[in-house]
C-alpha cells in the first residue's frame, strides 16, 4: 500500500515495485480516467516537470516519478541501465493497477520509454519519446563531453573539476539528490549516470518494429546529442509513429510548443477532450 511522504503540496507517495520504493506525485483533472506517466532525464528528478505539468494535468491524471537512484527513489542494485529502469516502470504500472497509461519520457526518460515500447508493447496506450536515441553516434558521445561528463575509467570521477567548472549544476545535483543519511549521494548518482551514458548499446530496426503503440518522436532541431536524421529514421522504423521537430531547440529546450504538441498527440490517440 502506498505511504504518503512529508511533502505538503502536492502529497507524495512511495510505491514498492521491482525491489524499489519508487517516489511519485500525482496531479490532474478531477475525474480523469486516463493516466499519463512522466519520466524525467538523467541527473534530474520529477521536479523538472513542474512548469510542464499544468498543460498535461488539464487533460490527464498525471503521475510523475523519480527514476531508480534519482531524487527520493532508492537503488539497491548500485547501478543503472535503461532495461532495468523500464522494468521498474512496468512494475510500477502494475503495482498502481493502471490500465494502459500514456508515457512521456524525455532524454533518459525517453530511453526508458523506448525500452518499454520494445519490451512491453501491450503495456501502454501511447508513447512520447523526447530527445531519444536508438543509435548512439559520435555526436552523442561528443555531447557527453560537451556537458562535462567524461568516460569513466581507471581515474576516479573528477568532482573537483566539476565543482570548479560547473558550480550551478553541482548545486542543483546536491539539492535534488543529497539525502540526510548520505550527504554525498549526488556523487554516487553522478558516477552511476556517467557509467550508464557511456555504456549504452545501439538498437536495430528490428527492435523498433516491436513497438506497436502510437508513438510521437519529439526532437529539437539543435539537439546536441540526437540528430534530426536519426529521429526521422525512428519515425520511419516505428509503425504508427509521428514526428515533431522543435525549431531552434537544443536538448534542454523542452518548451510550451512541445507541451502543446504532446497534448494534441495524446488526446488524438485517446479520444480525450
Amino acid at each position: 500500500m502506498r505511504q504518503p511522504t512529508t511533502v505538503d503540496h502536492p502529497p507524495g507517495f512511495y510505491m514498492p515495485a521491482n525491489g524499489l520504493d519508487i517516489y511519485y506525485e500525482e496531479y490532474g483533472q478531477g475525474g480523469s480516467e486516463q493516466s499519463l506517466i512522466l519520466l524525467h532525464g538523467g541527473t534530474a528528478t520529477l521536479q523538472s516537470w513542474q512548469e510542464h505539468i499544468p498543460a498535461f494535468a488539464a487533460h490527464f491524471r498525471v503521475i510523475a516519478l523519480d527514476s531508480r537512484g534519482h531524487g527520493k527513489t532508492n537503488n539497491p542494485a548500485g547501478e543503472l541501465s535503461y532495461r532495468m529502469m523500464a522494468d521498474d516502470v512496468a512494475a510500477f504500472v502494475r503495482a498502481l493497477d493502471l490500465h494502459k497509461p500514456l508515457v512521456f519520457g524525455y532524454s533518459d526518460g525517453g530511453q526508458i520509454a523506448l525500452e518499454l515500447g520494445i519490451r512491453y508493447p501491450d503495456l501502454t496506450q501511447g508513447l512520447v519519446l523526447g530527445g531519444t536515441c536508438y543509435r548512439f553516434s559520435a555526436q552523442y558521445f561528443a555531447a557527453l563531453k560537451g556537458f562535462g561528463v567524461d568516460k569513466p575509467g581507471s581515474v576516479p570521477f573528477d568532482f573537483e573539476r566539476m565543482q570548479s567548472e560547473q558550480p550551478e549544476w553541482v548545486q542543483y545535483l546536491q539539492a535534488e539528490h543529497t539525502r540526510a543519511d548520505q550527504p554525498d549521494n549526488w556523487k554516487i548518482v553522478m558516477e552511476q549516470i556517467a557509467k550508464l551514458w557511456w555504456n549504452v548499446q545501439d538498437y536495430g530496426l528490428a527492435d523498433l518494429k516491436k513497438i506497436t503503440t502510437p508513438t510521437l518522436i519529439l526532437v529539437g532541431d539543435r539537439d546536441e546529442g540526437v540528430a534530426v536524421e536519426q529521429a526521422v529514421e525512428m519515425y520511419r522504423g516505428i509503425a504508427n509513429a509521428e514526428l515533431a521537430i522543435l525549431p531552434n531547440a537544443s536538448h534542454g529546450d523542452l518548451n510550451e510548443t512541445a507541451d502543446r504538441l504532446v497534448v494534441e498527440f495524446l488526446k488524438r490517440h485517446t479520444g480525450g477532450n
